[in-house]
């Protein structure tokens, strides 16, 4: 297909769904060259889909209505044929019960939101490796450097809005070890990406196995702990039970939010127990709705995750 080609599809969710909540969650940072959101023009992806690069553009007619999207690139036709299931379309709330005031009346404002499932596994696990153990400010850096040396330019209108595709798991490989270096990627997160992307084949075959076992799948791989098998579940595999544990800030902003104070992983584990099967949601909706504990100290310098955020 050539890079200009337009392709077009109308998708109608059949229950509120508020696009730019859901596909918020490919943003890493607010500087990442693979996503743009208009307002007004609605959101633009780059996306290395097994079929090539797209160029994928949502826009929703009516408040939580009609969804077009339009794809250029040799990878238009899988990412619109990917585009409801991206969009939360398999995500069933349907048994969903609250067992919290504040995630109630998060659940009652935010139910538009629902998980979405990309179906791409490397493009999930690559910025998510390189995020583990520093800050969001030293990570997202990191990842937009290295797309913009060994990315490419999503095709289409994608080019001119300087709008760029993630490297494939082939061009993640070749990438030289002086290069992560340059874009302040330690040895400890661009070996785990160097080893991921060996065997990204049975990776990305994760998209099609029962949660548990691509959990269990992604969890083989050396160097990918619970945080990057979670963050690779909640957008790749559409997974609402994944929690970040083992995060810095996300422990601490849920159990303020439920408890009031800030209190560590075990004490959210077991504040989340009756929600097993949408512990996931619980976080997303709570975060959603702003909860953070007081930030009374300085900012926090780079490289100071704790290290079990794996």
């Amino acid at each position: 297909m050539s890079p200009t080609a337009e392709t077009t599809r109308v998708w109608r969710p059949g229950r509120p769904t508020a696009v730019g909540l859901i596909v918020s969650a490919f943003r890493r940072g607010g500087g990442d060259p693979t996503f743009q959101s208009d307002r007004g023009d609605g959101w633009w992806l780059g996306l290395p889909t097994p079929a090539g690069p797209a160029t994928l553009r949502l826009v929703q007619r009516s408040d939580l209505g009609d969804v077009v999207a339009t794809a250029w690139g040799d990878g238009a036709p899988w990412a619109l044929d990917q585009v409801p299931a991206l969009l939360g379309d398999g995500d069933d709330d349907g048994d969903f019960v609250t067992h919290h005031p504040q995630v109630a009346s998060a659940w009652k404002r935010y139910a538009a939101w629902h998980v979405p499932r990309s179906g791409l596994v490397m493009h999930a696990l690559v910025p998510a490796a390189i995020e583990q153990k520093v800050t969001g400010q030293e990570a997202f850096g990191g990842y937009r450097t290295l797309v913009h040396r060994f990315g490419s330019r999503a095709p289409g209108p994608g080019e001119q809005r300087r709008l760029w595709v993630a490297p494939t798991a082939k061009e993640w490989a070749a990438v030289p070890s002086w290069e992560w270096l340059a874009a302040s990627v330690d040895g400890a997160r661009s070996g785990t990406v160097v080893r991921a992307v060996r065997v990204a084949g049975r990776l990305e075959e994760s998209a099609s196995l029962p949660l548990a076992e691509a959990r269990r799948r992604l969890r083989s791989v050396p160097g990918i702990g619970v945080w990057t098998a979670a963050e690779v579940a909640q957008r790749a595999l559409g997974d609402p039970d994944s929690v970040s544990f083992g995060d810095y800030h996300v422990a601490k902003n849920l159990t303020w939010a439920l408890l009031g104070e800030a209190r560590d992983d075990d004490v959210l584990a077991e504040l989340l127990q009756p929600y097993r099967g949408h512990r996931y949601r619980v976080q997303h909706l709570l975060e959603l709705s702003g909860a953070a504990r007081p930030r009374r100290g300085p900012r926090m310098a780079p490289r100071t995750h704790l290290p079990t955020r794996r």
